[in-house]
């Protein structure tokens, strides 16, 4: 196994659903493999469950998963003071989203991201 990633918060009656934890070993760091993984679970989401909207959330200090997150084409929202850290400090989340109608784009960049790591 090279890596993880979830499907939770599964709302089928409102058409919703978080990602949750998404990790992938260090070996792997650079490679196609969050693309192709966000790229089938997105599929299987918008195609075969019929949601509405995808959300995926994120600590406002882990800068290195909301570029991810970016580059996967969703966009921007955000909660301040949302939960408490381990370490007793206030987190701001910061939520992005895909909607259904934002699929088909960000799916066509998604398979192009995936195509030219699979050449490089």
């Amino acid at each position: 196994m090279i890596g993880s990633t979830t499907l939770y918060e599964l709302g089928l009656a409102e058409g919703r659903a978080e990602i949750g934890a998404t990790w992938f070993d260090r070996s792997c760091g650079g490679g196609p493999y969050n693309a192709e993984s966000k790229l089938l679970l997105f599929g299987h989401a918008f195609g075969d469950l019929g949601l509405a909207r995808i959300a995926l959330r994120t600590d406002n200090l882990n800068v290195r998963s909301q570029q991810a997150l970016t580059r996967l084409g969703l966009v921007y929202e955000g909660l301040r003071s949302h939960m408490m850290r381990q370490d007793g400090t206030r987190r701001d989340s910061l939520y992005y989203s895909l909607l259904a109608d934002e699929w088909p784009f960000a799916r066509e960049k998604l398979l192009t991201r995936v195509a030219a790591k699979a050449a490089a």
